[in-house]
């Protein structure tokens, strides 16, 4: 196995081994039925397969979703949307012009693209659930490998320093996670290590602005403690993804707090450019079943594998979801029918035939079963062009790895953080007046993207003139599209709810309409509410 799999498999086996959030303190008794920390965590193998399932939380279904009870239940019958990635992907994306799904019937799905869900949106429920799961998860592990703790167990010398290494790697997890909640619903309740699971104290709200504060602090303190750039583990948190992270979080500082991070987010960009990473050269390459080798580009991946993280979110989500796309193209058993474009979207390729910008990877039918270029119905499957984006076929063409018998499950990683963005921020933020970069490096940036995307050639590259923000929000949709960035990006640019860009079905209007500045945020689930005195809605929900 390669070892870029074994934190993936420890996770599978992992899942089989639930982890006691709380051991049983009444009467001293110790269950006979389940295992509790002092079983996992005697030692330190016990201790890696415990952070194994934490970052199995973002891959895998099964006893992660069982072990939430309050995901709503039409999400946990169809175990394949319980998925981190699926939920946290079709919010950021079945609410912009990248993606329509054709299945008005699945739980949560309509009202997303024409921006009109309420409170009980099983998907946008689904998510906030998700996340505090995982953040539950890492807490515990945190908790457990607190020095103290390691000390009672009796580890030490090297073992115990790479257990705190671990610790360090769960609080990165956390504070990802923490990053979600305050982009997609502002201000939600924080729980941390601190916190005892079964203490009976409920946790409290925190606004937007300090939860920024609070992951600004733990990625800032993380940067000496996670391992340098391209030192960890494939598929495991290094300093470059909390570097990453903050970047990404100042250049949309000033919708998070009111205040304006450019510099900054210029700062950390530089930090990752000066790491050593590049562009892979294969624009085509980056979303395939061996994209693992591009450690090149690669940040931060959520690694999947048809053997050990089977389940209908993901990336198997992604390459079966485009709707008619034939099973030879993507390298599965078939396609569901489901995501298109908008019209409005893919008119941000000139040329939409993928010929000369690569990055253009659409399907549009076959002469007998067209898809049309506009959406001219919203849950109609031919209404809209496919994406090929995500194949489960290898550079070379061959059939993916680690494919399953049945073509089921896809063994394509999906990237949190890849370089490409890290170009992109340090361009915006330097055109929105962020000091520390300049642009003319800006531009040198901009145009080793395009020359990429045009598999080498400079066809494509930009003049200082051509180099504005209207440009950068257009190649962040070319470049970065179905990588659950667009809802951020529109947010940032003030179009989502706004007028300043309509797309089809936008507000529930064939060529779109602006909306309730509301839909901005996510409402936080009705029975968090009313579980938690401390908790307030959103703002209009």
């Amino acid at each position: 196995m390669n070892s870029y799999k074994n934190i993936f498999a420890l996770a599978f086996w992992a899942a089989f081994l639930p982890i006691a959030l709380a051991s049983c303190s009444k009467l001293d008794l110790k269950p006979t039925n389940d295992v509790v920390a002092e079983d996992v965590y005697a030692t330190p193998l016990g201790y890696k397969q415990a952070l194994a399932k934490v970052y199995g939380g973002f891959a895998l279904t099964g006893n992660a979703t069982t072990g939430s009870q309050d995901i709503p239940e039409s999400i946990i019958r169809d175990e394949g949307n319980s998925d981190f990635l699926r939920l946290y992907w079709n919010l950021q994306e079945l609410t912009t012009d990248e993606a329509a799904w054709s299945w008005p019937s699945d739980p949560g799905v309509q009202g997303l693209h024409e921006m009109r869900w309420s409170s009980i949106n099983a998907i946008a429920n689904g998510l906030y659930y998700r996340s505090f799961f995982q953040i539950t998860l890492a807490n515990d592990f945190i908790r457990q490998a607190s020095d103290a703790n390691i000390s009672k167990r009796g580890i030490s010398g090297a073992d115990a320093d790479e257990l705190k290494n671990f610790r360090a790697e769960a609080r990165f997890l956390r504070a990802y996670q923490y990053w979600v909640l305050m982009d997609l619903y502002a201000n939600p309740p924080l729980v941390t290590e601190a916190d005892e699971v079964g203490s009976g104290k409920l946790p409290q709200q925190i606004q937007r602005k300090d939860l920024f504060n609070y992951i600004e602090s733990e990625l800032k303190d993380l940067e000496n403690l996670l391992p340098a750039p391209k030192e960890n583990e494939y598929g495991r948190a290094d300093r470059a993804a909390a570097w990453a992270l903050l970047a990404r979080m100042y250049l949309n500082a000033e919708v998070y707090t009111g205040t304006a991070r450019y510099t900054d987010a210029i700062t950390y960009s530089k930090k990752i450019i000066d790491a050593g990473y590049t562009l892979h050269p294969k624009y085509r390459e980056l979303t395939i079943a061996d994209n693992h080798l591009n450690t090149d580009e690669n940040i931060f991946m959520i690694a999947y594998d048809g053997t050990y993280t089977q389940n209908f979110g993901g990336t198997s989500y992604l390459m079966h979801g485009p709707a008619n796309v034939p099973a030879d193209i993507s390298g599965s058993n078939g396609d569901w029918g489901g995501l298109r474009f908008t019209e409005n979207f893919v008119n941000l390729f000139a040329d939409k035939t993928g010929n000369t910008d690569r990055r253009a990877q659409f399907y549009t039918g076959t002469t007998a079963r067209p898809q049309t270029l506009e959406m001219t119905e919203i849950y109609l499957s031919t209404a809209g062009y496919s994406s090929t984006k995500y194949r489960n076929y290898t550079r070379t063409g061959e059939l993916a790895p680690h494919i399953d018998p049945k073509k089921d499950f896809a063994d394509i990683d999906f990237p949190l953080f890849r370089f490409a963005e890290i170009y992109l921020i340090y361009a915006e933020a330097v055109l929105r007046g962020g000091t520390g970069g300049d642009a003319g490096t800006a531009l040198t940036y901009m145009n080793a993207l395009r020359t990429r995307a045009y598999d080498g050639s400079t066809a494509g590259n930009l003049n200082s003139s051509q180099l504005t923000l209207d440009f950068i929000l257009d190649e962040r949709g070319r470049e970065l599209y179905y990588e659950a960035h667009r809802r951020t990006d529109l947010i940032r640019f003030n179009r989502f709810t706004t007028s300043g860009y309509l797309w089809a079905w936008k507000g529930g209007v064939r060529n779109g309409a602006a909306v309730s500045d509301k839909y901005n945020i996510f409402p936080l689930p009705p029975t968090d509410l009313s579980s938690n005195p401390n908790l307030k809605q959103n703002k209009d929900y």
